[in-house]
């Protein structure tokens, strides 16, 4: 019989669902009455209109009605809603709902790379796939669905999360007494983008998230190329980008420097991103606003930190400790500061976990207003779709009714009814009998505790302060309780009267005999001090504390950005870089960001001065080859990656800038790797602590490009590498090749005719016309020759060969094509291709006629790159202006930046150094950076910010041991990955 009432009530939810032109073969055609009236409510039509005591009508999945004196057809069944509270039920845009994540593909057991794609017809790479419909794979998963309508979702917005361009998505509704018939609301409801390669296909490129940048640029170029007809082949990958370009375009990012590329390659193309964040925008909020874009975001916040034990506490970084403190404050800080956003459950284990992290944020000063809003009325308009997210006459009746206000924590969702369907949360005929009791029982006193919701409220036991052993469960107005006590048992049953406040009923203890008990609800004072705010969650017996946002959001970060001064340093002893040499007790005058000017007692209005007696002023060093501050070094899918720029990937975060500054670092050239022959273009930027990598890029910065010779771009060591070239003489003809192509690209272009845009032979080109400079990496003579001989052959020019350890065998051929060098001061023998490398190598190049420099090639050589200078001095007999040159001006010449940095003259950019002794001295210590007339690093400051941090750990210590104590969930401490980068990082 429960089988048959089972396949009856099934058949009737399906009948309500058929498509109404479908035949019944079945019995007679009918039509149910699907029409409703909720009245008496407090009804949110949307996030800012509000009807009391109104009335909502329905009618076929639909509103059909609302307001105040709604006229109610007759047969309509009426629900008396009085003291509830209806609202637009919730729209999730960000989810793979009904999706199977795709299974990664392995890789072959010979361990070779897949350098080309698998499939035909489709682009040339396997990570595009915007022809990707989800619709074919879509099956409606009601375990997922349940989680969803119980946290007062009622639509999704779905997709295949898989490859750089992924497709287009599917708006769902979360009904599951229908059918897909009616479910699927818009089968193209954006198109899908990330970072993140294709699990279905193993092909390498791209390898790192700048290639990833590249390509998706390339993609624009192509799709443009192909809707105007020039293409002879096929390709259903750009039919379908093309197709799909009008969507929305959500673009999933994983942190804020993420977020702020994507939007950056949106921008080339026109194209407005929605960004899917990370929840911790709150760390560069003011690059966030300046997108432009709406996001989805995230409410996934960090357990605090196990801290219970010191010794592995300490190697948590405090900038996970302060993240776990401040996300809670994402959400306020974004909405404070305009933002548009709508609120996701992705990135959550568990939906369930959505409402208590938004009480959470809104205890944080999160609006509820705008919470509600970023639910609803917001990612409607966000997928453009004005029929979800509303009340609105004709939008489908998709809404919940709660016991009171949504986001407080002791409301209650009853229903959440989902195109015209009823979904039962907690049933509204159930009691609330949550709270504090004290429970009597043959003349004992207990403490009785009921929490949870409808019919999932549970009840815990305690006398004299010790918990009880017993068993507790509330159904159909009946409390049944069961004590365990040393094997006494009394068992219990009552009803609830006296609206919730009093429980009574009979109990039987271990041998069967009857008694009565009573519980009574104890009764609250209320303080009328502590009113709840409409704008927040009310105030708190305890303040919310959070710790400021530092720039970069790290240890030593400014909390106010370093302004332009006006500084005049005294009496000090100034090494110019310049003709005049070492200036003896000279002033320097540094105003509006330049060197203003130098001389014998100088005096200016409201300028900062500082004495320099006894202390040597420098231009600011100047590293010519740097893997600093950047995400990703290598793109070495492909032999040439020229399509690729550092300027992509600038990290402002990392300490390194920080430490370098320290060691009077106030530029550098963030070169890509060696890890093909053509590698990416380069970044050069100044060490502007604190600021957004765009800010850090010098402006009308020099274009240069790394190329590569020898062991790394052949892949001697690799485990798995079959990438050509795997010789030297392969790699001469990598060069030859795409020197040959470019030339041809090149005669296209100036012929006038059509041409695809190719950002790899753009940058060849821009080569060619001497608009781009090469830094190649370099070691044996035999292959320098060649490259010369190329490029002599090819007619470009090659502007540094850097690391260069056999140039001094060869100096007189770079000496007459007029190209530099930049080498390392005395490293050798740590691979087999520089087992001919000498530490005398800078000086003979230098005596030769060469423009030298010295560069690191690793963070921490360039903390002290004035001491790698020193070192030719001993190996070579340098004066020591001509070794200090090797660090300003010569690096500053190569990069062709010595009209504004590389030495202190009047008119060059205020970036300078002052030392406390000699500056090539091992006691010497830097006691200020200044760049553009700002003070990046100050060692007095230092000091103080090393016992700022100190007592800022102790503090998050401190509230993450009262964050266990309170019996919070807590994480392992773990230590960060620091990735130290140099020229054969993968990555």
């Amino acid at each position: 019989m429960r089988k048959l009432l089972l396949f009856f009530s099934l058949f009737v939810a399906y009948s309500m669902h058929s498509q109404d032109y479908f035949p019944t073969d079945s019995g007679v055609k009918t039509t149910e009455n699907t029409t409703f009236a909720f009245t008496n409510a407090t009804i949110y039509v949307t996030h800012d209109k509000v009807v009391k005591k109104g009335t909502l009508l329905i009618k076929d999945g639909k509103v059909l009605s609302i307001g105040k004196s709604v006229k109610i057809p007759e047969g309509t069944k009426t629900i008396d809603l009085s003291g509830k509270t209806i609202y637009p039920s919730f729209i999730d845009i960000y989810s793979d709902f009904g999706i199977a994540k795709p299974e990664r593909q392995p890789r072959s057991r010979n361990r070779t790379a897949q350098y080309e794609p698998t499939r035909e017809g489709y682009y040339w790479n396997d990570h595009i796939r915007p022809e990707t419909n989800p619709i074919a794979d879509f099956k409606f998963d009601d375990k997922q669905a349940k989680s969803f309508i119980d946290a007062g979702f009622g639509v999704v917005n779905t997709h295949f999360n898989d490859g750089i361009v992924q497709g287009n998505g599917l708006l769902i509704a979360l009904n599951p007494n229908s059918s897909d018939a009616y479910r699927i609301i818009d089968t193209k409801s954006a198109q899908y983008l990330s970072f993140n390669k294709s699990a279905k296909s193993t092909q390498a490129y791209p390898s790192s998230k700048m290639g990833a940048m590249a390509l998706l640029r390339q993609v624009y170029n192509d799709a443009d190329w192909y809707a105007k007809g020039n293409m002879k082949n096929k390709d259903l990958s750009l039919e379908a980008f093309n197709a799909n370009k009008n969507l929305n375009q959500i673009f999933e990012t994983s942190n804020v420097l993420d977020a702020l590329r994507a939007d950056k390659v949106g921008d080339e193309f026109g194209v407005q991103y929605t960004i899917v964040g990370s929840g911790k925008e709150f760390e560069r909020i003011s690059d966030i606003k300046a997108t432009n874009a709406s996001f989805i975001i995230p409410i996934n916040f960090s357990d605090a930190f196990d801290v219970s034990n010191p010794l592995l506490a300490q190697h948590i970084s405090l900038s996970d400790m302060r993240r776990w403190n401040q996300e809670p404050s994402n959400l306020s800080v974004l909405s404070k500061n305009g933002v548009n956003f709508a609120l996701t459950t992705h990135s959550l284990k568990s939906v369930g976990a959505f409402h208590k992290n938004l009480q959470k944020a809104i205890k944080y000063g999160f609006d509820k207003e705008k919470a509600l809003a970023a639910l609803t009325t917001i990612p409607a308009t966000i997928i453009d779709n004005t029929t979800v997210g509303n009340l609105n006459t004709g939008s489908y009746a998709n809404f919940i009714i709660t016991s009171g206000d949504v986001f407080d924590p002791k409301t209650t969702i009853h229903e959440n009814w989902i195109q015209g369907g009823k979904n039962i949360v907690n049933d509204m005929d159930i009691k609330d009998i949550t709270g504090d009791y004290m429970l009597t029982v043959n003349d004992e006193n207990y403490e009785l505790t009921i929490t949870g919701k409808g019919a999932k409220q549970t009840g815990a036991i305690n006398k004299d302060g010790k918990k009880v052993n017993a068993k507790f469960s509330y159904a159909d107005d009946w409390v049944t309780i069961t004590l365990n006590e040393d094997t006494k048992y009394t068992r219990m049953l009552g009803k609830v009267i006296n609206a919730s406040n009093v429980m009574q009923g009979d109990a039987f203890d271990t041998k069967g005999d009857k008694t009565s008990w009573s519980a009574s609800k104890k009764i609250v004072e209320t303080k009328t001090n502590k009113r709840p705010s409409r704008r927040g969650g009310g105030r708190t017996e305890e303040a919310l504390t959070v710790v400021p946002v530092s720039y970069p959001n790290i240890g030593f970060g400014n909390y106010t950005q370093p302004k332009t001064e006006t500084i005049l340093v005294k009496n000090v002893t100034v090494w110019t870089s310049e003709d005049e040499g070492i200036l003896e007790n000279t002033d320097v005058l540094l105003k509006n960001g330049k060197i203003a000017k130098i001389g014998v007692n100088l005096s200016a209005s409201g300028a900062t001065v500082v004495d320099g007696t006894g202390k040597h002023l420098t231009a600011g060093i100047i590293d010519e080859h740097s893997h600093i501050a950047a995400s990703s070094i290598n793109e070495g899918a492909q032999n040439s990656s020229a399509e690729v720029t550092i300027e992509d990937v600038i990290d402002p975060n990392d300490i390194n800038i920080y430490r370098n500054l320290s060691g009077g670092t106030t530029t550098s050239q963030i070169l890509h790797g060696s890890a093909n022959p053509i590698g990416g273009r380069s970044a050069i930027i100044k060490l502007k602590w604190g600021e957004n990598a765009e800010d850090m890029i010098y402006d009308n910065s020099p274009k240069f490009i790394k190329f590569a010779l020898g062991e790394n771009v052949k892949q001697s060591r690799s485990t798995n590498g079959t990438r050509f070239p795997q010789t030297r003489m392969g790699v001469e003809q990598v060069f030859t090749d795409y020197f040959t192509r470019a030339h041809e690209y090149d005669a296209l272009k100036k012929s006038g005719k059509p041409y695809r845009i190719d950002a790899e032979m753009e940058t060849l080109v821009e080569i060619l016309h001497g608009d781009r400079h090469i830094s190649c990496h370099s070691y044996v003579q035999s292959e320098i020759n060649m490259l010369m001989n190329v490029a002599d052959k090819m007619g470009f020019k090659i502007n540094t060969f850097t690391h260069i350890l056999e140039g001094y065998k060869v100096a007189d051929k770079m000496k007459d094509r007029n190209i530099g060098a930049s080498t390392f001061s005395d490293w050798w023998a740590y691979k087999y291709e520089v087992n001919d490398a000498i530490p005398f190598n800078a000086a003979i190049m230098h005596d030769v006629g060469l423009t030298v420099a010295i560069n690191s090639d690793d963070r921490e050589m360039s903390r002290r790159l004035n001491q790698e200078a020193a070192k030719t001095i001993k190996y070579g007999g340098m004066t020591e202006l001509e070794a200090w040159k090797m660090v300003t001006i010569n690096p500053a010449k190569l990069l062709h930046l010595d009209e504004r940095v590389g030495s202190i003259k009047v008119g060059k950019d205020a970036d300078v150094v002052l030392w406390s002794d000699h500056p090539m001295s091992i006691y010497a210590k830097v006691e200020k950076t200044i760049i553009e007339g700002k003070v990046f690093f100050d060692r007095q400051e230092d000091i103080k910010k090393r016992e700022a941090i100190k007592l800022e750990r102790s503090k998050l210590i401190n509230m993450m041991s009262k964050e266990k104590t309170s019996g919070a969930k807590t994480q392992a401490p773990r230590k960060r990955r620091d990735i130290e980068f140099h020229c054969d990082t993968e990555i």
